[in-house]
């Protein structure tokens, strides 16, 4: 049985005894057979998680646990066996709500592992034989079944259909597919069948090396500390170095229990979880799933905010906005064959060119052949013209009269090998980015703003300065990305927020991760809080949430332990018996724990730009 599993069963078995011992004392004279469930709850439930923090204080790990674990003995040396089967329940039910909340490493890499075919189909003559995909070698010729996930990365050599590599690029549609276009590992097939040569061995496709990439994350993701065991850290040591000197100096045995007994540390163990489940059920309440309670601790101590840009700081859907320069052809010609190659491309671009396409309502050919080539842009023939799409920068173009553009993006056409036009097109930065990036740093303490992208740097950079961040990161890989947010985290917590599975490597190595709406499922199980609706105004209200949290759960933990301190010292003297010191922490848990409920019941604008 897992760890998380035990720790569950014990918190149910526990208030299961609680509530039949109160039943018992209600109805049965013998306090010894209303006692019997709960020494029953201690027996199976608290000898264990004593076994545990035994081997916690002898790897010199001690918390607040620790102390919780000394009050169990504590309360069975004076025959208090509810006030011990209460911090067993508050122990191991605590324990089984972190465990089941921060269980996501072993999530995403099934979700990636999902979309990976195990067979493939290979062509041997008139006939498909099924093989491990493991073996496809390079120059195989494959086919790929209506509705299967691709095993490589490849070329297709026969048939037409469209794939949905949305799991990539994180755009809800698919690209078409003909004789010529580029086909990857982990993309889903249409309704046709396509015949496809392998261009890499499964191992090195593209999809492999983010798995790759996300499996070295999460091994190398930083462990990060709960407020309760860096607080209940000295404050264990403070409250045994007292009652022992209590009992050396009175030579009285029961002003240490009585110490111990007042200094049980609930605030931690209850008060603090209370803030936290709080905080996700008003985050829920707002669009945001938090899958990591600590996120809710560390995004007020980032002073690093790494942004990925399509998608996040824009609107990720790019739209053309003027067709330039056109020489001999009429505008609707020249974007009628664009579109005709551009349905079988996976560029943000290509979405922006059909779309005009179908504005106007233009009949787009079926190309009669593509191809995609880096640094050569998009290639094809349709009823008989050569259409070439590709960046003003590609080798072997005639001279262009027309100014590059200053804002945006732009691509030429040429048929027939003459240019035809240039068409510009505009990813428009969300409506909101330029004041939430700016209230970053005098609001939230920010001291540094990153935009990295894989887009080319003129347009990276064009954004940056229209939102008003001055560090740019462009043409970056997801394995760049990765190395970039991993040498920041090296200097301090970084927060990272992006929405296509190509940032979900750097997701996983950030302090905080953060995925803008739910295009992709393995970028949502990468990160550690999902922003529902993509809206960076729900960013600042998680920011505001982790910091109304953290400041009542300290209150909550810090006033209660200074109130057991209070009654550690009247213990100490001798004016404050174990039984009377027992019922005062449960008075403090009580007030902890209503000032914890206040979290979930906001009194102030969650954002504020």
């Amino acid at each position: 049985m897992s760890t998380h599993a035990w720790d569950t069963w014990i918190a149910l078995g526990s208030a299961g005894a609680i509530a039949l011992h109160l039943v018992l004392r209600a109805c049965v004279a013998s306090p010894w057979i209303a006692a019997a469930p709960l020494y029953a709850a201690l027996l199976i439930g608290g000898v264990p998680l004593l076994l545990r923090l035994g081997r916690e204080v002898l790897a010199r790990e001690i918390g607040a646990d620790v102390l919780a674990g000394l009050s169990i003995v504590t309360a069975l040396i004076l025959g208090e066996p509810l006030v011990g089967t209460i911090i067993v329940l508050m122990m191991s039910g605590g324990t089984a709500l972190e465990e089941y909340a921060t269980r996501r490493a072993s999530s995403v890499l099934a979700a990636l592992a999902r979309r990976m075919p195990r067979t493939a189909h290979r062509r041997d003559g008139a006939r498909l034989v099924d093989v491990p995909a493991e073996t496809i070698a390079i120059g195989e010729v494959l086919v790929v079944l209506p509705h299967e996930v691709c095993p490589v990365d490849g070329t297709v050599i026969d048939g037409h259909g469209r794939m949905d590599e949305a799991y990539l690029t994180g755009e809800p549609f698919e690209i078409a597919k003909t004789p010529g276009s580029t086909v990857l590992s982990g993309a889903i097939n249409g309704d046709t069948a396509l015949t496809i040569r392998a261009d890499r061995r499964p191992v090195d496709s593209r999809y492999a090396q983010i798995v790759q990439v996300m499996e070295a994350a999460e091994r190398n993701r930083p462990r990060l500390r709960r407020i309760g065991d860096r607080l209940g850290a000295w404050y264990t040591v403070l409250a045994l170095t007292l009652g022992g000197a209590a009992w050396i100096a009175s030579h009285d045995a029961s002003r240490f229990l009585a110490v111990i007994v007042v200094a049980t540390p609930c605030p931690l163990l209850i008060a603090i979880p209370v803030a936290v489940i709080g905080a996700i059920s008003l985050s829920a309440a707002r669009g945001i799933i938090i899958k990591k309670p600590a996120v809710l601790e560390q995004i007020t101590r980032c002073r690093t905010l790494v942004f990925d840009k399509t998608g996040t700081l824009t609107y990720g859907r790019p739209s053309l906005t003027e067709i330039v320069g056109i020489q001999g052809m009429a505008e609707n010609e020249v974007l009628r064959l664009a579109a005709s190659v551009e349905q079988y491309s996976k560029h943000p671009l290509a979405g922006a060119v059909l779309r005009e396409a179908e504005r106007r309502q233009l009949a787009i050919p079926i190309a009669d052949s593509v191809s995609e080539k880096p640094g050569d842009g998009l290639r094809g023939t349709v009823a008989g013209r050569r259409v070439r799409i590709t960046g003003r920068q590609a080798p072997g173009l005639p001279p262009l009269s027309l100014p590059p553009v200053e804002a945006g993006l732009e691509c030429i056409v040429l048929v027939d090998d003459r240019t035809a036009t240039l068409l510009r097109f505009q990813d428009t930065p969300r409506i909101d980015a330029r004041s939430f990036v700016s209230h970053l740093r005098p609001r939230h303490g920010v001291d540094r703003i990153v935009l990295i992208s894989g887009d080319r740097p003129r347009e990276v950079e064009y954004l940056a300065r229209t939102v008003g961040i001055g560090e740019v990161h462009a043409s970056k890989s997801p394995e760049d990305k990765l190395a970039l947010v991993t040498a920041e985290v090296a200097r301090g917590p970084v927060l990272f927020v992006g929405d296509g599975i190509n940032d979900a490597p750097a997701m996983m190595a950030a302090t905080v991760g953060v995925a803008f709406g739910r295009q992709s499922d393995v970028t949502t199980e990468a990160a550690d809080a999902v922003v529902m609706e993509p809206s960076l105004a729900r960013v600042d209200e998680l920011i505001h949430i982790g910091r109304r949290m953290r400041r009542i759960a300290l209150q909550s933990a810090v006033g209660g332990m200074a109130l057991s301190g209070v009654g550690m010292v009247l213990a100490a003297l001798g004016w404050l018996p174990p039984v009377a010191g027992a019922v005062a922490q449960e008075v403090i848990d009580l007030l902890a724990v209503v000032n914890a409920v206040r979290v979930a019941v906001p009194h102030e604008a969650l954002q504020d730009f």
